[in-house]
């Protein structure tokens, strides 16, 4: 199969599927064209997802359709935008029609149920690898930055921590526990936390998607700002299923591990005192920003430099 049919057979179906508010012109031309309405930003992001680096060898293709789209997506939650389009630039070492047909039902499956538009994109020989751009659009001058952080935020994070990074070593299991059942939807099927970032636009101060682990993503935030923060590991949000699987462990999964892709925020305590019920029921407070750098667990100074890094992790 040529570069051209490939294309046609499997990823023009997913340009029209969704009618988005500002894209013009989708796959079929040199370029696509974006149309962003007046006073609104646009917001970019670009993910490279390398087999080997950041998905195991020989994975699903449907389950690397979803995930590929929804860790590009995370980036547009932590900025509060509202997702509109992508591009898709896969490299592969062969055109191997099923493998083509997995991937395309999964990259449609997490299309839809994030509203993005395939804009376009490229193809080529090569070893397997993934680069999408995520176009998004907030109101003018409101998009949440990781530089906003003030002393006396709160700090913030949604859903449960540590459950996709601990079962890495579990994701050949054939007949999985219940336990390992629901870590590996973690991991296999992320969900951009969009429709949270959205709703805090204008009450939190800075925000981040934890993919590298929550003290590695934090620290970002804390860097950006300009800021430190206090941490009580006693109010970290763990899953049972984590409890269960790792024991005395799990807190540490919860702390340092990647692949949630939750959100870690700072809110004004007055912001989260008037913060919408809905808001505050997604939102586990686990510390606050400090003036003094640095970032202190449970009382102690830990660094922030261990989550995962891109040249010297590996799944």
């Amino acid at each position: 199969m040529g570069e051209f049919e490939l294309i046609r057979r499997y990823f023009l179906p997913l340009a029209g599927q969704q009618t988005t508010r500002s894209l013009i012109l989708g796959p079929g031309d040199d370029c696509a064209i974006q149309h962003i309405p007046a006073g609104r930003d646009l917001v970019f992001s670009m993910d490279t997802l390398v087999e080997g680096v950041h998905f195991p060898r020989n994975y699903r293709p449907d389950y690397l359709g979803w995930r590929a789209l929804a860790v590009a997506a995370s980036d547009l939650a932590a900025m509060g935008a509202e997702p509109d389009c992508f591009t898709l630039a896969l490299t592969m070492p062969a055109a191997d029609e099923q493998w083509l047909a997995g991937f395309a039902s999964g990259l449609k499956s997490a299309s839809n149920a994030f509203g993005m538009a395939l804009a376009g994109g490229d193809t080529t020989s090569g070893p397997l690898t993934l680069t999408l751009q995520v176009h998004g659009t907030v109101e003018h001058g409101t998009a949440i930055r990781r530089a906003g952080a003030r002393p006396g935020d709160l700090v913030a994070v949604s859903g449960t921590l540590g459950d996709a990074g601990s079962v890495l070593d579990y994701l050949d299991e054939a007949s999985p526990s219940p336990d390992v059942a629901a870590l590996l939807d973690r991991y296999h099927s992320p969900r951009p936390r969009l429709a949270l970032g959205r709703a805090v636009r204008g009450i939190a101060s800075a925000a981040i998607d934890i993919s590298d682990g929550l003290l590695a993503d934090l620290g970002h935030i804390l860097e950006a700002s300009e800021v430190g923060a206090s941490i009580d590991s006693a109010r970290l949000p763990v899953s049972p299923h984590l409890k269960r699987l790792k024991g005395d462990a799990a807190l540490d999964y919860a702390l340092r591990s990647g692949d949630d892709y939750e959100l870690c925020l700072t809110i004004p305590a007055e912001c989260w005192r008037n913060a919408p019920d809905a808001v505050r029921k997604e939102l586990s407070v686990i510390g606050t920003v400090e003036s003094r750098p640095g970032l202190i667990l449970d009382g102690k100074l830990c660094g922030s430099d261990d989550g995962f890094d891109h040249f010297r992790s590996r799944p």
